[in-house]
């Protein structure tokens, strides 16, 4: 081997020796087990769908990755110039290569958009009928979650928790059953997203009854899990957080009713949401930016 030849050797092999060795930790590994994707994921049932569907993609993206990157290589082995006064052939068509790399890529497409699709029906599919619904209300800059009496009555009776931009409050699912959530905001375009499940979906003002954003999932998982805002809010986007905790249905029961026993967390109408989470119907107004208290 030339002195080059060996120095871009070395070069390599110091490079994947780094790679490997950064893959030793074991949060590492936990990655690599779920395929990137955020911890305690899929927690649902949908989740596990769209979690098939990025395995998928990444299986695609690293076999497509293996090909062309052996073509690279065989192809700076194969025509390399082998000494000073020669050049290699130059090839300026080469109508078999440029069909392939013209219809293997549609083909590709055509693929993936067929998979997407099947596991969009499949994640928006909202049968059977959901056992709770919680109508979210998204405003600058804290949530609201309504829990309904009856799914039958959307504008009836509900139990909330209301959180401000510096109380994070928390959502509380239950194992095993379909909840529905309802999409509501006062002011501008929010986005809630769950991370453990996969799923987010933007909350458009204006949109009001049956007509507003909507999803269900099943969570499969009990566990503690990570909310957040992902679209650009205002000036503390960056205090749109809330948990989410998944209990068993004897455990969720309980915590219902303790709620409902709390006039504080009663209302005869959903809240909707006000100006600014201080307003929040439920929450004393406060002077400060930060957020309100209960």
């Amino acid at each position: 081997m030339t002195r080059r030849a060996r120095q871009t050797a070395l070069g390599a092999f110091v490079g994947a020796s780094f790679l490997l060795l950064g893959a030793c930790d074991a949060e590492t590994e936990k990655q690599i087990d779920r395929w990137a994707m955020p911890g305690n994921s899929p927690g649902t049932e949908e989740g596990q769908l769209i979690f098939e569907l990025w395995k998928g993609a990444w299986i695609a993206a690293l076999i497509t990755g293996a090909i062309t990157w052996a073509f690279i290589f065989y192809a700076s082995w194969r025509f390399r110039r082998r000494s000073d006064d020669e050049i290699p052939v130059q090839t300026r068509y080469n109508l078999p290569l440029e069909i392939f790399y013209t219809i293997a890529p549609i083909m590709m497409v055509i693929v993936f958009f067929a998979h997407t699709v099947r596991v969009q029906e499949a994640v928006l599919n909202e049968t059977p009928e959901p056992d709770n619904c919680v109508q979210v209300v998204g405003q600058q800059w804290s949530w609201t979650f309504n829990y309904n009496e009856s799914c039958d009555d959307m504008d009836g009776k509900v139990t909330y928790v209301a959180g401000t931009g510096s109380q994070i409050p928390t959502l509380v699912l239950e194992k095993g059953k379909t909840t529905q959530f309802w999409l509501s905001s006062p002011d501008v375009i929010h986005s809630f997203w769950i991370t453990g499940f996969l799923m987010k979906m933007d909350i458009i003002p204006g949109q009001e009854g049956e007509a507003r954003n909507h999803f269900s999932v099943t969570p499969d998982k009990v566990g503690d899990y990570r909310g957040k805002c992902t679209e650009l809010c205002g000036v503390y986007h960056s205090r749109m957080l809330f948990n989410v905790k998944v209990m068993e249905s004897a455990e969720y029961d309980a915590y219902m009713a303790k709620l409902a026993r709390d006039p504080e967390h009663v209302s005869d109408s959903p809240l909707l949401g006000g100006e600014h989470a201080t307003t929040t119907a439920g929450l004393e107004a406060d002077e400060t930016e930060t957020g309100g208290h209960e």
